[in-house]
């Protein structure tokens, strides 16, 4: 194995100096798994094992952003509102109380931005086709700002985190990613990804408490959604 002095400096992931880039890994070999990872892709969620995305899922000429909201598009208008995400939620497995309360702050921090126009909407509706605007800080940066999937952002979640298991994540390291991702100062965005991922955790954890790297890659273009229901329907 080459030393750390053998590293050609230019494409080096690890600076002496700075321990956190030796503690939070980046994949060298990225590249060679799939084609053109730092290319973010606008209709499907890809990996090293689904380059292609999700197996027969159509993107609908949809942003993979805009394909994980489309879930709480109950009636598919590309309008969703308060009673829809409610809906979607208890679809998922969440019990009534944190869907209702969940439902409101949703759409409640969600509904302006995405509006067209200046004015609010008084019942509160998520325009999917602006939904890239609601993108928050303190994330894993899977998602650029126009609602594309970055695979490299992706590939970083388990290089730099997945210390017990390559491809998931325990709770511990969840939250250790959660608090490295954090922003200084972006307190909604720090709410908004402990509010999400803790959400998907208790709902998509194995029985070992691992959070699969598939489970994780159906979270952004909203396929893990229609497998939760799914299994609630079967159960």
């Amino acid at each position: 194995m080459a030393s750390s002095s053998s590293v050609d400096p230019s494409i080096a992931t690890e600076a002496p100096h700075a321990t956190v880039t030796s503690e939070r890994k980046q994949n060298p070999d990225l590249q060679e798994e799939l084609q053109k990872p730092y290319l973010a892709r606008a209709l499907v969620a890809v990996d090293p094992s689904h380059p292609e995305g999700t197996e027969g899922r159509d993107p609908r000429g949809m942003s993979v952003l805009q394909q994980h909201a489309a879930f709480f598009d109950r009636n598919g208008d590309g309008v969703i509102y308060p009673w829809e995400t409610f809906k979607g939620l208890r679809a998922i497995g969440c019990n009534f109380p944190l869907s209702v309360v969940s439902a409101f702050i949703i759409n409640l921090f969600l509904s302006y931005p995405t509006q067209s126009g200046w004015l609010p909407s008084p019942l509160l509706s998520i325009q999917i086709k602006n939904i890239h605007k609601v993108k928050h800080g303190s994330d894993s940066e899977s998602y650029d700002t126009e609602g594309r999937f970055v695979p490299s952002k992706f590939d970083a979640i388990f290089s730099k985190y997945g210390r017990t298991h390559p491809n998931a994540l325990t709770k511990d390291e969840l939250n250790l990613m959660l608090k490295a991702n954090r922003n200084m100062y972006d307190f909604l965005g720090w709410f908004a990804a402990f509010g999400e991922w803790t959400l998907i955790y208790n709902l998509a954890k194995d029985k070992d408490g691992l959070l699969h790297r598939e489970t994780i890659r159906g979270i952004f273009d909203g396929s893990i959604f229609e497998r939760l229901q799914h299994d609630k329907k079967s159960s």
